[in-house]
This record gives structure tokens, C-alpha cells and sequence, in this order.
């Protein structure tokens, strides 16, 4: 195994830790670690569909912790997830080239290490509402469809959309995300299948792994959400290096 691969391994397990700690998948976090190796020449259909496969353990295990927690509010779930799927698969038949696609998830990485960065409200006696029809079904609809073209599971926009219009606190935001960005990487996946463009998934196993333990790890004590200030910040660095290496097309590897 060489040095390459191992320091990727344990960089998946780090994002697993803190991503899933707030009832995220990663993807964001990994696709920035990917692009920062030799593992970017792949491809972008290869990188998504890697991410989506590595969501769906993490959100996966999340979504099971927080639910148990009983956090999760089927109301404000349901339309979200009636939106996006459909949209989740629409959007991965779409083909982009590699320099929009590009300049797309660089932009999502910006803003994913934007929102690590921003310091938390305190929301402890936060009132909450469910939001009306027409808001779910445009918001969840299009969170769906960029997650498709881009292979995100949308948490990284959907949960501050929903603390910010106070229609969760974060731990109900949290619970929903984990279940959006689940069912948004499965969907991803099938339409890649139903495409013909789903690739092979030979490095999975220990990539797998990795966020397994990361993402059981960060789900258990997820809910008490111990500061990780300076986690935070190198991870938002990594997300802006891996934003700027897809833009400037440095190879770091």
C-alpha cells in the first residue's frame, strides 16, 4: 500500500467523523480528498459515483444514530425527499464537461468550507416550523437535481437552508439531511445505472472501510456535537485547496 493510499485512507476517515457527527455523508469532504490525488484522473463519473457509494454508509449510520435519538420529524422530511429523488435521477443522466464540471463542484466546495467556517447560533430554545408545500417541493426539487449532476447528496445545502429559515433545529436538521443525502446518492447511483455510465468500483473496499468506522464513530456522539473548531478549519482549508487545484488545474500528485 503506498503512502499515497494511506493518507487518503485516513483522510476518509476523518471526513466520516466529522461530516457524520452532523448527520452528513461526506461527499463533499471526499470528493475533495479524491481530486487531491492521482485518483482525480479517473474521471468525474468516477468521482461522484465513488462519493454517493461512501455517502450511503455514512448517512446511512447517521441517519440510524439520530434516529434512534428521536430526532427525526417525518413531516418535514417527506416532501423534501418526494422532490429530490426523482430530480436526483434526472440530474445524474446529465452530462456536463470535465471544466464545468469543474467549476461546479469547486463552487460546492467553497461554500461547504463557507459553512464549516460560520459559527453556530446558539438554537437551544429555537422555535421551529414546517414549511409550507411550495417551498419543499422548489427547495428539494433543485437541491436533488444539482446533487445529481455534481455527486453530492445535497445535506451540505439542505441543512443550513433548514436552521436558517428556522424550519429545524440542528439535530432535527441533522436527521433529515442524513435520510435526503441517503436516498439523493442512491438515486444518483441507479441513474448513473440506468445511463449505462456506472463504472467499476475495484478501491472500494478499503475506502469503505475507512468511513465505516469514521461514520460510526461521529454518528455515536453526533448528537452532543463536541467542538472540533480546529477540525473545522483544516477541513474548510482542504475543501478550498481541492476547489482551487480542480480550477487551476495543479497536479499536487
Amino acid at each position: 500500500m503506498n503512502t499515497e493510499l494511506v493518507i487518503l485512507i485516513f483522510g476518509l476517515f476523518l471526513m466520516a467523523i466529522l461530516f457524520s457527527s452532523i448527520g452528513h455523508g461526506g461527499a463533499s469532504g471526499y470528493l475533495a480528498l479524491l481530486s487531491l490525488t492521482s485518483f482525480s484522473t479517473e474521471g468525474h463519473i468516477w468521482l461522484k459515483q465513488y462519493a454517493w457509494s461512501l455517502n450511503l454508509i455514512v448517512a446511512g449510520i447517521a441517519f440510524f444514530y439520530y434516529y434512534r435519538a428521536g430526532y427525526h420529524n417525518f413531516k418535514l422530511t417527506l416532501p423534501f425527499v418526494i422532490a429530490s429523488v426523482p430530480m436526483a435521477i434526472i440530474g445524474s443522466y446529465v452530462y456536463i464537461s470535465t471544466e464545468i464540471y469543474d467549476f461546479l463542484l469547486s463552487i460546492f466546495l467553497i461554500l461547504a468550507a463557507i459553512k464549516l467556517l460560520l459559527k453556530k447560533e446558539n438554537v437551544e430554545s429555537i422555535k421551529t416550523e414546517i414549511p409550507n408545500i411550495k417551498n419543499t417541493i422548489f427547495i428539494g426539487s433543485t437541491i436533488g437535481f444539482v446533487s445529481g449532476i455534481i455527486g453530492i447528496g445535497g445535506g451540505i445545502l439542505l441543512t443550513p437552508i433548514l436552521i436558517i429559515n428556522k424550519w429545524a433545529d440542528p439535530k432535527a436538521a441533522a436527521a433529515t439531511s442524513a435520510i435526503f443525502i441517503w436516498l439523493n446518492s442512491a438515486s444518483g447511483l441507479i441513474g448513473s445505472g440506468l445511463s449505462n455510465q456506472l463504472v467499476g468500483f475495484d478501491d472500494i473496499l478499503p475506502f469503505g472501510i475507512a468511513v465505516l468506522v469514521g461514520g460510526s464513530i461521529g454518528s455515536i456522539y453526533g448528537s452532543k456535537i463536541a467542538k472540533e473548531e480546529s477540525l473545522r478549519n483544516i477541513l474548510s482549508l482542504v475543501l478550498v485547496i481541492a476547489a482551487s487545484k480542480r480550477l487551476l488545474q495543479i497536479n499536487i500528485f
